[in-house]
């Protein structure tokens, strides 16, 4: 097993973490899964996905599992991520023809083949059948309504829309 942690850290590419070396033993006792997310809103991957893709693949190589989501589901969600306006919606099949084509584009740098190959999941295969009522009631239910109006992105959100 690689020592990932090391590898990482010479390369300037860890910043801070906690428990630091319950974590660096973690990774090194066996193979481990690793996740990152993109979300398909737009045709193609940017600049800014670079680094979290050669990250994926160094920990492959170091022996670990990446786990990609794609997330179809959170591409068709109108989130602002502290914009001030909103994001474009886009229609399923649009939004469905991004996420092939950034798994595609992800293909390229992580093996997808052997014992730590990648593997891909798209949050819309499973969401996407979930109707608003079941959803408040077995997911909602978990989160106070308190607590999100108390996040700055949701407060200053509501601020700056007059809520």
């Amino acid at each position: 097993m690689v020592d990932i942690p090391s590898d990482l850290d010479r390369r300037g590419l860890l910043v801070q973490r906690s428990h630091e070396h319950e974590l660096d033993q973690h990774l090194l006792a066996k193979t481990r899964s690793v996740y990152c997310g993109f979300d398909p809103t737009a045709p193609s991957l940017h600049i800014g996905n670079l680094v979290p893709l050669l990250a994926l693949r160094r920990f492959q190589k170091a022996g670990h599992q990446p786990i990609i989501l794609v997330g179809g589901a959170t591409g068709l969600i109108g989130d602002p991520s502290g914009r001030d306006e909103e994001r474009q919606l886009n229609e399923i099949a649009v939004v469905e023809n991004w996420a092939d084509r950034i798994q595609r584009q992800v293909s390229r740098f992580v093996n997808t083949e052997g014992p730590t190959r990648a593997i891909f999941v798209n949050n819309y295969d499973w969401s996407s059948s979930i109707n608003v009522i079941e959803f408040f009631r077995d997911i909602g239910k978990h989160f106070s309504i308190y607590a999100l109006l108390n996040r700055e992105a949701i407060r200053s959100r509501l601020d700056r829309e007059g809520g």
